[in-house]
């Protein structure tokens, strides 16, 4: 097994999609995680980059957010789109990304991103709450790199 296939396990990842729809089911905002061994790049450059490869950038209210993982590096960040960003105080995902990062030191992988889901959804909710019709833009699969 690849060292980003052993960070969670199935039932690990499972758990965090649960979270993602839960957390979806209260905004019309779109998260998703991403998993990678390794970049050569910064974190929130990788991250940017990530985020348009996965195409969030698609989203209708540009509500997308990511949250990636480099394993071996140890390094997390959270990037949301324009739509976001435009709506929200500058330190919008800090306090999301310390709990986070909290779970990570205890090596609580899957209870971390769930929490930061969670917490996500919750945030989202109030900029982007759910409209009649809402759908589900994006995947919320766990992607890999």
């Amino acid at each position: 097994m690849s060292i980003t296939e052993d960070f969670l396990s199935s039932d690990d990842e499972q758990a965090i999609v649960n979270a993602i729809q839960t957390a979806e089911n209260h905004t019309s905002g779109e998260i998703r995680v991403h998993i990678e061994e390794h970049s050569d790049l910064e974190v929130m450059d990788r991250a940017r980059e990530v985020f348009t490869l996965l195409k969030m950038e698609q989203t209708n209210a540009r509500n997308g957010v990511l949250f990636y993982i480099g394993v071996r590096d140890r390094q997390f960040a959270i990037f949301g789109d324009n739509g976001i960003n435009n709506a929200v105080p500058d330190d919008f995902w800090e306090c999301t990304k310390d709990v986070v990062i909290s779970h990570f030191k205890e090596k609580k992988f899957k209870e971390g991103l769930i929490a930061g889901v969670l917490r996500a959804g919750e945030q989202l909710k109030n900029y982007f709450p759910t409209e009649k019709n809402d759908k589900d833009e994006l995947s919320n699969e766990i992607s890999r790199g």
